[in-house]
């Protein structure tokens, strides 16, 4: 083991010195300040549901025989939506009926969203938002017999939480350490040597196997900004009081985590002073930039979803001052793990995000970006059409959207199998097999970025194990 592996694995123990998500692994980067490309900007920004949201409960069927099948297979469930104050948000005269461009595709089939999810329908509608069916992790393309005769391969550890995120993610159960989203970063510094490293690839819900790759370390932001060293905050009161004496206490603490390293002989010792000392820089920088940005206008909801994408929407604002002309973002969202209540639980959920990403989409349109950012959704897994009780159980595959006036909206992408079971794709109790791999979502995010075949092949080894690599969602 080199000593870098090691400080990648150990440094957690060490990140007492930073408050709140963040910790030293975010800050392995470059800290020289270079120009910035002047080759345009685009970013891409995940924002992951944790737990796995149901799909069946979000592209809901509309077509009355679909509708009234889904009813039987849904019943308690549906009997918990129709308690809640107000009624049911999943009555069928109460759902928001989509109207694809592709809607001949589907025959007779149609579909529909939930009045929770308005925001998205209004940004599908006007052709900024589209629907990608039928989404997740896959080795090679499968079905049910292959599937259930096990003579094509399957993801390991599948209905795993902790593994399918890593699988989404990074292509391989929990333990792997370099995520699909930090290689397409590598790519990025290696295409913009202006590119500043440590403001590639940037995270909101701490740090995530997605960003990391060679070169590339997700920065961690707060929705408070950049993040501060605690030991001149929380655990630093005492010299703090002392310093607002005595100015010359504060600098010498901050001398004291400032150390650069310079003097030491032991490797580790070197590589963790300096560290620390780029998480300086970087946040100097960062703060420094916030300081002197436009504010934007726009109006955020006050959710922890909302807050972290206007973080976001603020750095992005500031691409020029932090020397970035591509950029990756990651965005986490909890508690879509419903194997119970999910009446009450996915309307409140679906509201936050919907809500926090059409405040979003605005927001790109104030900066003049709306073409050159793209929001797409990602989870575990989706869940089971089964229920049980008053939820329902994990399953594989998942219905997501991508956002952006880049993205050739109004349009359905892949399929929405059946809302029933026993057909082509289903795994068992309604489990969707997957029919576009997480592979081919990325890669057609990857090629809109700007990566070369040779660039998304290496960030996505699968990738040739499908018949394309383009699902065709971004002009």
């Amino acid at each position: 083991m080199d000593r870098r592996k090691f400080i990648a694995g150990s440094a957690a123990g060490s990140a007492v010195s930073f408050a709140g998500r963040a910790g030293i692994l975010s800050l392995l980067a470059n800290g020289t300040a270079k120009a910035a490309s002047q080759e345009g900007y685009k970013a891409i920004v995940c924002l992951f549901f944790y737990g796995g949201q149901d799909c069946h409960d979000t592209i809901l069927p509309y077509d009355k025989p679909s509708y009234e099948k889904y009813t039987t297979f849904r019943s308690d469930i549906l009997k918990k939506y129709a308690e809640q104050p107000g009624g049911s948000t999943r009555a069928h005269e109460r759902l928001l009926a989509l109207n694809p461009t592709n809607a001949a595709k589907f025959g007779n089939r149609k579909f529909a969203l939930p009045e929770t999810l308005e925001p998205l329908k209004s940004l599908f509608d006007s052709g900024n938002a589209a629907i990608i069916g039928n989404v997740g992790p896959l080795i090679e393309p499968i079905n049910a017999e292959d599937h259930k005769k096990g003579i094509k391969q399957s993801p390991k550890l599948l209905f795993s939480h902790n593994d399918q995120q890593s699988t989404w993610m990074a292509a391989a159960p929990e333990g792997v350490i370099k995520g699909w989203g930090g290689k397409m970063a590598d790519s990025i510094l290696s295409k913009y040597s202006s590119q500043e490293a440590i403001f590639t690839a940037i995270s909101t819900a701490g740090n995530s196997v997605f960003l990391s790759g060679e070169k590339a370390k997700s920065y961690v932001l707060s929705t408070a900004g950049p993040q501060q060293v605690s030991g001149m905050t929380d655990m630093g009161e005492f010299l703090l009081e002392s310093a607002k004496d005595n100015p010359i206490a504060k600098d010498l603490l901050e001398k004291h985590y400032r150390d650069f390293g310079s003097h030491r002989i032991n490797l580790f010792q070197k590589d963790l002073a300096n560290i620390t000392n780029n998480a300086f820089y970087a946040n100097e920088k960062f703060a420094r930039a916030l300081s002197k940005a436009n504010k934007i206008e726009t109006s955020f909801p006050q959710s922890d979803v909302g807050q972290q994408l206007r973080a976001v929407a603020e750095t992005i604002n500031v691409r020029d001052q932090l020397n970035t002309a591509r950029q990756i973002f990651f965005v986490g969202m909890p508690g879509f793990d419903t194997h119970d209540n999910q009446a009450v639980t996915l309307n409140k959920l679906q509201v936050q995000y919907s809500e926090a990403i059409n405040a979003f989409y605005k927001a790109t349109i104030e900066m003049r970006l709306s073409n050159d950012v793209t929001l797409f959704t990602a989870a575990d897994f989706g869940r089971a059409l089964l229920e049980n009780g008053s939820g329902t159980d994990h399953g594989w595959g998942g219905h997501h959207f991508v956002v952006g006036g880049a993205v050739k909206g109004n349009t359905i992408y892949g399929d929405i199998p059946p809302h029933d079971i026993g057909h082509e794709y289903d795994a068992g109790n309604g489990r969707l097999i997957p029919q576009y791999s997480v592979e081919q979502y990325a890669a057609t995010l990857g090629k809109w970025l700007g990566l070369s075949d040779a660039e998304l092949l290496s960030a996505l080894p699968a990738l040739n194990n499908f018949s394309s690599s383009d699902l065709g969602f971004m002009i």
